[in-house]
C-alpha cells in the first residue's frame, strides 16, 4: 500500500486549502482511511476518517471547517479545510490500516 499526500502549504488564517491523497494498493471503496496531523513537538492526531461505507468523522477541533471526502475512481482521498486556524499548522498524514504516507505540511500565519 502506498499513499502519496500533497496540497498542503502557507496560508493566512482564515484561508483555505485542500489535500489530496493518492492511493495504491487498495481499494477506497473496501477500506477506510483516514487524515491524520502532528504538529512540532506534538503527539500525532487524528483529523477525519472516511469509512467505506462513507461514514465520515471528525476531530472537534475541525468539525464545520474541515471536509473528508474521496474519489473512488481514481481512488484518491481529499480534505477540504476552510477558515484555517494558526493551530492547524502541521504536518498532515493520510493514512490506511497497514500504511501511512510521507505527509504534506501545513503552515497557518498572518
Amino acid at each position: 500500500v502506498q499513499l502519496q499526500a500533497s496540497g498542503g502549504g502557507s496560508v493566512q488564517p482564515g484561508g483555505s486549502l485542500r489535500l489530496s491523497c493518492e492511493v495504491s494498493g487498495l481499494s477506497l471503496r473496501h477500506y477506510a482511511i483516514a487524515w491524520y496531523h502532528q504538529a512540532p513537538g506534538k503527539e500525532r492526531e487524528g483529523v477525519s476518517c472516511i469509512s467505506a461505507a462513507g461514514t465520515t468523522e471528525y476531530a472537534d477541533s475541525v468539525k464545520g471547517r474541515f471536509a473528508i471526502s474521496r474519489d473512488n475512481a481514481n481512488n484518491t482521498l481529499y480534505l477540504e479545510m476552510n477558515n484555517l486556524k494558526p493551530e492547524d499548522t502541521a504536518r498532515y498524514y493520510c493514512s490506511s490500516s497497514d500504511a501511512t504516507g510521507q505527509g504534506t505540511q501545513v503552515t497557518v500565519s498572518s
